[in-house]
């Protein structure tokens, strides 16, 4: 039935076209006549309007063939292009040749003919008026929602006259759908300032962007500088937060080159932006050379970190990955992402407590892993300081456990996921990780397998990092809480801390506890100012910002050595080896014997217990 009336609107449109054809092709004749004698009509010979009277059934044939031809009666004139254009300036041109070539054959015997500029002005004439009826319509509807629509349109700044700004500007004025008004381009080429592109005038620089964000009521920047340095883009991302307008941006030069600079592809701008440096780069090839074919195994496989590893693990051709979580909801997210990425990985994906002695020993039996990277930890501070014998089962036994099974079934790499906690710590959690290096070490001496730990701080946006609770807190209209104004952190992208840890993997020798350069501390409070004002609101004005104090355990500012600890450079400035620190081996097998058959019976007083076996373990 649908198609029944689609048919029917086709034919009464090609109807109603045809038959303003035929007025064009009238009008047009005697147009020309009129133009060629000044538009003063009554000089006009009358012999010449007899002329084109008798000529115009064979004038209005020839067009209609000709237009048929050229598909001006069958395009969507709705979404009408420069193809339609080409088009239809194409088919009034052939169709003036036509029409031409026919006045001359069949008057030929005519002792007076049609004057030779009646041709061209012909033409000219039919032209115009043929674009009147194809475009005219969208000159009104573009009108009428220009009038309509302007209230509900914010408006834009495009900061960016290149490549990506034009294709930008360019879909925003010609999608309906979207509601944008872009008032103002900034670029930094003052050649460029005061020009125009698609209409839009280029405003200023980018000193001009707090100024003209006020004049012209921006209520969103783009930032459309997809090839521009990371310590660019902070630079100009540090300029438009302070106009308190929401902020995105194209996000790499891969989009502009591969042709996908749309409003789709845009990226809200995030704090990760923020850090003023380029991406942190690794080598490829000798991570790749490390995994591929190999059979790898991730416990903490559906956590932030572990997730990660398996999506750049996947990327690098292993024989088998083998992920293994406790948690049913990330690990199947994981497996789904990676069956739909990486269609030929063999992959399984296992639901597996690490505190479980039988059930890994199985599954390392089953796989025979040749790689191990163990990321299953309970990481959480303040809530492993209010159940601290968790922690000590999960990390310290947990760690053990695949530990061991790792020594029996003769992996040949292992590789453990710590913390700038572990230095020096002040809470359980950290004094748990610095046990787990111990155990690495200790295990490293005495077994075939290669034992390494790779010790890194914060990740940008993972389970349990500020990142998100301050979102959420800035959705629900604040407070932020901060714990303490000068409280500092280093930080790292997920991604980046992953490529370092699988390179590192790649470096180890076994014994080594690899430390991340994490680059320049960041305070917290400015964190959250910069988070506050991505989101388009002042800080404390808009949302406040409260300071809640220490929280339990908790360190002004984390280290990532060790007094006792000298550091060594490895092939990539980024990945440093803290030197083992000596210690007793048969008396901290000893005691962690003794936390093992002490810790499941519940007790009060375990800080004591693992503060022995970790002197810098202070508790507050």
């Amino acid at each position: 039935m649908s198609e029944l009336i689609n048919s029917k609107m086709l034919w009464i449109r090609r109807i109603f076209f045809i038959c303003y054809d035929i007025i064009a092709v009238l009008a047009a004749s005697f147009l020309a006549l009129s133009a060629r004698f000044d538009f003063h009509l009554s000089e006009v010979p009358h012999h010449y309007y007899e002329r084109a009277w008798a000529i115009l059934p064979m004038e209005v044939v020839i067009t209609i063939a000709v237009f048929w031809l050229f598909r001006l009666y069958s395009s969507l004139w709705v979404y009408a292009g420069a193809t339609e254009l080409m088009y239809l300036v194409a088919g009034c041109a052939v169709d003036t040749v036509a029409n031409a070539c026919m006045i001359y054959l069949f008057n030929r015997s005519v002792p007076v003919p049609m004057p030779r500029s009646y041709y061209l002005l012909f033409g000219m004439f039919l032209v115009c008026i043929v674009f009147v009826s194809r475009y005219g319509y969208r000159a009104f509807r573009s009108m009428l929602n220009l009038r309509v629509d302007m209230r509900s349109k914010k408006n834009v700044m495009i900061v960016g006259a290149g490549a990506a700004g034009n294709a930008l500007i360019k879909e925003i004025n010609n999608s309906q759908y979207i509601k944008m008004n872009v008032v103002c381009v900034i670029d930094d080429s003052t050649e460029k300032v005061g020009s125009y592109i698609h209409g839009v005038r280029i405003a200023g620089t980018r000193e001009d962007i707090v100024r003209l964000a006020k004049d012209m009521h921006i209520a969103e920047i783009i930032v459309a500088m997809p090839s521009a340095k990371a310590a660019e883009i902070k630079n100009v991302l540090d300029i438009c937060k302070e106009t308190g307008c929401e902020l995105r941006r194209v996000p790499g030069m891969y989009q502009l080159i591969n042709g996908e600079v749309s409003i789709s592809s845009l990226k809200d701008v995030d704090v990760n932006d923020l850090l003023g440096r380029d991406p942190i780069e690794v080598d490829l090839e000798s991570i790749m050379e490390y995994v591929s074919g190999k059979t790898v195994m991730v416990t903490g496989g559906g956590g932030s970190i572990g997730s990660e590893l398996c999506r750049q693990i996947a990327a690098h051709h292993p024989k088998q990955l083998v992920i293994v979580d406790i948690y049913e909801n990330n690990i199947y997210d994981i497996q789904q992402e990676l069956l739909h990425n990486y269609p030929d990985l063999k992959l399984t994906a296992l639901i597996a407590s690490v505190r479980n002695t039988l059930r890994i020993d199985k599954i390392f039996e089953t796989y025979r892993p040749d790689i191990v990277y163990h990321a299953a930890a309970h990481k959480h501070v303040p809530l492993m300081e209010t159940s601290p014998n968790e922690a000590v089962k999960n990390n310290v036994l947990g760690t053990w456990k695949v530990v061991k099974a790792s020594d029996k079934w003769n992996v040949k790499r292992f590789v453990m996921i710590s913390t700038d906690k572990a230095v020096n710590p002040t809470n359980i959690m950290g004094a748990t990780k610095r046990i787990c290096e111990m155990i690495i070490q200790t295990y490293n001496k005495r077994s075939k397998t290669e034992f390494v730990a790779v010790r890194f701080g914060n990740v940008l946006g993972s389970n349990g990092s500020v990142i998100p609770l301050f979102k959420k807190q800035i959705a629900e209209g604040g407070p932020v809480t901060v714990t303490h104004p000068d409280i500092i952190r280093y930080f790292m992208t997920i991604p980046e801390a992953v490529s370092l840890v699988l390179q590192a993997g790649a470096y180890a020798k076994g014994g080594e506890i690899f430390i991340l350069d994490m680059g320049q501390p960041v305070k917290i409070v400015d964190l959250a100012k910069n988070l506050i004002l991505l989101s388009g609101h002042k800080p404390n004005e808009d949302i406040m910002i409260t300071f809640t104090g220490l929280r339990p355990g908790e360190k002004l500012y984390e280290e990532m050595l060790m007094e006792e600890e000298g550091i060594q450079d490895t092939e990539n400035k980024l990945i440093h080896i803290g030197k083992p620190i000596e210690m007793d081996e048969e008396k901290f097998m000893d005691q962690l014997k003794e936390l093992k058959e002490y810790v499941v019976s519940e007790p009060g007083d375990i800080r004591k217990w693992v503060q022995k076996i970790v002197p810098t373990y202070t508790p507050k």
